[in-house]
């Protein structure tokens, strides 16, 4: 159930669900706000939180307003992609079956039949960067665990509009952004320590600090040049008005 608030000039969605803590977002791609709350909190707690967070909201909003945008993909002849950090034009093979995908010299080859639109053959790249990011998995966590003392129970890999990983750690699982497989190992690499470490530690606090200051000196730098990159295009779905939120945790 949603309701509003209005703090200053800024408008905020206040949603009520089963949830322990309250969330801040702010939401690209034009920079709205959303307060996830327990249903018992009262309206005077949120609007008290929304009032500290007015320099943070403000902030965030300016840098998603002035973020640059990636043009929209059409999955055309010769349109750049990005694998592990490394520019490659897409070249289109006529093919008389399943839609496969090469990595070849500087060229991401699609071989799909000529009738497959620019839909499907989106859907066909993502399924491949996807199986990239499973591929590449399965040392770097064996990585943290070793180095953290922690496990992992299990491993969900899909894309993400909003943020780069997420973590449940009472379960034990991470949860990775497909789209780390187009961005250069070390964010992949930054990414799963920083959702392990919330294994020991769930909220960004100092001890969460600690963690990543013992293990990655320079994952600071790694964090901002992952967020003050390039906004992907993505349709935002127009039913309800809103995007998917953009948390605070591993934010993309």
């Amino acid at each position: 159930m949603a309701s509003a608030l209005k703090i200053s000039d800024i408008a905020i969605e206040v949603v009520r669900k089963d949830i322990k803590n309250v969330h801040l977002s702010v939401l690209p791609p034009d920079g709205a706000v959303r307060i996830s709350a327990p249903r018992r909190m009262r309206v005077n707690a949120i609007r008290a939180f929304a009032i500290s967070k007015l320099g943070w909201i403000r902030q965030n909003q300016k840098r998603l307003i002035g973020q640059e945008r990636e043009p929209p993909r059409e999955y055309h002849e010769r349109e750049s992609h990005y694998v592990w950090g490394k520019r490659y034009l897409l070249k289109i093979v006529e093919h008389d079956g399943p839609a496969t995908v090469e990595l070849k010299h500087r060229k991401l080859v699609l071989r799909c039949r000529p009738v497959l639109s620019a839909e499907k053959r989106g859907e066909v790249l993502a399924a491949w960067y996807r199986a990239r990011i499973r591929e590449a998995l399965p040392p770097i966590i064996v990585k943290w665990e070793r180095a953290l003392g922690v496990s992992v129970s299990r491993v969900f890999i899909q894309h993400m509009k909003t943020k780069w990983g997420s973590a449940n750690p009472e379960r034990r699982t991470i949860r990775i952004n497909s789209e780390l497989a187009k961005k250069s190992p070390e964010y992949l690499d930054y990414i799963v320590l920083h959702e392990m470490a919330h294994f020991i530690s769930s909220r960004h606090d100092a001890r969460f600090r600690a963690v990543l200051d013992r293990h990655m000196p320079n994952w600071q730098s790694i964090q901002r040049d992952l967020n003050t990159g390039p906004l992907r295009m993505d349709r935002w779905p127009t039913d309800k008005g809103r995007p998917p939120k953009r948390s605070r945790s591993a934010q993309k």
